[in-house]
């Protein structure tokens, strides 16, 4: 059985925030923000929006382009550090809010990483034939627990959403390979402080950290997958500093013109960052039916995680 995505949602806030807003109060600039980190500009979600809300855009969404009903969905997983709630989760929030059955929904956490540990769990579902159509979610909203007033956090993050459907696909397409895993030493490098409730980062170890595991997990998946660098159409990382971005790339000898690069537009939104990389570049006409694409993400705990698949179906055009 082949399992891959059956169709994809998004939705971005309207509240364009550029670095002169944090020009006008913090001690940086947008030359040195655009030089360090690749970021011109992110969305901010409204006050009266949460995560359930943006996500349940994205879902709709997904829904409608993978032209299935939503009584055929049978699970919901949602990808989010930032619930409106330590529980109920999102995601049965989301089974309420969509009028879907009484089917499964839970949260998984494992920060930026998560829409691609959520993609491995959707397929054992599909794979083992427990389920038929997964809606599988990411969605944040950052700006709830950045300190604004910390320069060094304060620049990276934005709110946003995705959401895809995971199902069975034709042959020679859908998911080929993946490698992901955790290493908890180093969760004291990105965390949420309990007694403020708002991300801290040693921001120079989480670099190291990253900069090392992204381009090798990029290159075990494709190697696992039987495809060699060269043979990849979109390199798609998770978009939280264009360097990090690049030494991937760089690892893996995937030129430039082949990695999506939308942290520029919406910083970094950790589990949603991945599917609104993959919307914009569908939207650009970039990834067409059979090409072959490779997902690649870090986050805190510290996890990471590596995909790679065949974009498609046999019936989408």
């Amino acid at each position: 059985m082949n399992v891959g995505i059956k169709g994809i949602g998004v939705y971005i806030p309207e509240k364009i925030v550029t670095n002169e807003h944090f020009e006008s109060y913090l001690d940086t600039s947008d030359e040195w923000i655009s030089q360090m980190t690749g970021i011109k500009e992110r969305r901010f979600a409204r006050a009266d929006q949460d995560v359930s809300d943006l996500a349940y855009i994205a879902c709709e969404n997904a829904i409608k382009n993978a032209k299935i009903n939503k009584e055929d969905i049978d699970m919901v997983i949602v990808a989010t550090a930032t619930g409106d709630h330590k529980f109920p989760s999102v995601a049965t929030m989301l089974q309420d809010k969509l009028g879907l059955r009484n089917v499964p929904a839970m949260d998984q956490l494992a920060a930026c990483t998560g829409f691609i540990y959520n993609l491995i769990t959707a397929e054992q579902f599909i794979k083992t034939g427990l389920c038929k159509n997964i809606l599988v979610v990411g969605a944040e909203k950052l700006t709830k627990i950045a300190n604004l007033n910390d320069r060094n956090t304060a620049i990276l993050f934005g709110d946003g959403a995705a959401a895809v459907i995971v199902s069975e696909v034709a042959e020679g397409y859908g998911f080929l390979s993946h490698e992901w895993g955790s290493d908890g030493s180093g969760g004291k490098y990105l965390f949420d402080n309990k007694e403020t409730g708002l991300l801290e980062m040693n921001g120079r170890e989480v670099f190291k950290f990253a900069v090392r595991i992204m381009g090798d997990v990029s290159l075990k998946s494709v190697e696992k997958a039987g495809l060699k660098s060269e043979e990849i159409d979109m390199f798609i990382p998770h978009q939280a500093n264009i360097r990090i971005m690049e030494s991937a790339r760089e690892r893996l000898g995937i030129p430039p013109e082949k990695m999506s690069v939308t942290v520029d537009r919406y910083g970094n939104t950790s589990a949603a960052s991945i599917p609104l990389s993959l919307f914009h570049e569908l939207e650009q006409g970039k990834i067409k039916n059979g090409s072959k694409l490779v997902f690649v993400g870090f986050g805190g705990g510290l996890t990471y995680g590596a995909m790679t698949l065949i974009w498609g179906d046999k019936e989408r055009k």
